[in-house]
């Protein structure tokens, strides 16, 4: 039996009406099934990428160690074959590593102690102030060290600022300081001093019998300060003679500042075929005295000996 016009009409309306009902309840289960899945990936990725970052920033002891020694072998293979290397790490020696490394040279510093520096730190007398001339202003100047003027030619800095500065600018320029080191003996060759033969300071402290090794150098500059390590042990065992004038070590004389400040610059020079004198060692190998506290002669004599040695590398 067949319905009538107007009720078919409805009918369709009806089906019309509950298809797009139907649409719209699949088109919204759609949506909520991408929108499920699109969660559950992007908490994926969420979860992947916190997990990495985690592994990334998880501090791994190994890797520490692994870190260290690597790098420092790099480092200390590096400086076997130098331009010029320099026994001292007081502030002869750091100036004169600060001017070799600005002007290209390879340098590498070696210092027995824990702390680079020598007997600055200290000031005079535990005060740690320090005392220089304006003839070395300049120098300080151009590192950027702050110093005052206390009385006509008289200026004060603070010893540690003034180290950390020296340290700093030597090593920025490129100059290595390898510290905890100890020049034991030189390398020879040929009557001339050509390297230095090193060791760890705690073999010596330890008074271990454990042989050293060896660093070739072009230039070798003795910057050990009052005690004249490198020269010493030169002329103790291969009975040479010296550029003084007895052809020995004349030892340092007692204090007296104003002498002292003036020669330390005057016998900053070659000793011995390849192998030259900075700071208080200076003095100590020539025979002339000590100044004290008062340390713009022992810049002065770091920057001479920089001077005269790129002459030579030139």
């Amino acid at each position: 039996m067949e319905l009538e016009p107007d009720n078919a009409g409805a009918r369709k309306a009806l089906n019309d009406k509950v298809y797009k009902k139907n649409l719209i309840e699949a088109a919204s289960k759609v949506r909520l099934f991408l929108f499920a899945h699109s969660s559950i990936s992007f908490g994926l990725i969420v979860t992947f990428c916190w997990q990495e970052r985690k592994a990334m920033h998880q501090l791994d002891d190994v890797v520490i160690s692994r870190s260290i020694i690597d790098t420092y072998f790099q480092s200390l293979k590096e400086v076997l074959d130098t331009d010029v290397a320099i026994a001292g790490g007081g502030p002869a020696g750091l100036t004169a590593a600060y001017y070799l490394a600005k002007a290209g040279k390879k340098v590498v510093l070696f210092e027995s102690h824990l702390s680079v520096g020598g007997g600055m730190w200290g000031g005079g007398m535990m005060f740690n102030k320090i005392a220089l001339q304006e003839d070395a202003l300049s120098i300080f100047q151009e590192m950027g060290i702050e110093s005052q003027r206390y009385d006509g030619n008289y200026f004060v800095a603070d010893s540690v600022h003034t180290l950390g500065a020296l340290i700093y600018k030597a090593t920025l320029a490129g100059a290595k300081i390898m510290n905890l080191i100890r020049v034991e003996d030189v390398l020879i060759t040929q009557n001339r001093v050509s390297g230095l033969v090193v060791n760890w300071s705690s073999v010596k402290l330890a008074n271990l019998h454990i042989d050293p090794l060896t660093v070739r150098s072009k230039f070798v500059v003795e910057a050990t300060g009052h005690p004249l390590e490198v020269v010493r042990v030169l002329v103790e065992k291969n009975k040479v003679k010296l550029n003084t004038a007895s052809g020995g070590i004349e030892n340092e004389r007692s204090m007296w500042a104003e002498r002292g400040e003036k020669t330390v610059v005057q016998n900053t020079r070659e000793v011995f075929d390849g192998l030259w004198v900075a700071g208080m060692a200076a003095n100590a190998v020539f025979g002339d005295h000590r100044m004290g506290p008062i340390f713009g002669g022992m810049i002065l004599s770091g920057k001479k000996v920089a001077e005269e040695l790129l002459a030579r590398l030139s």
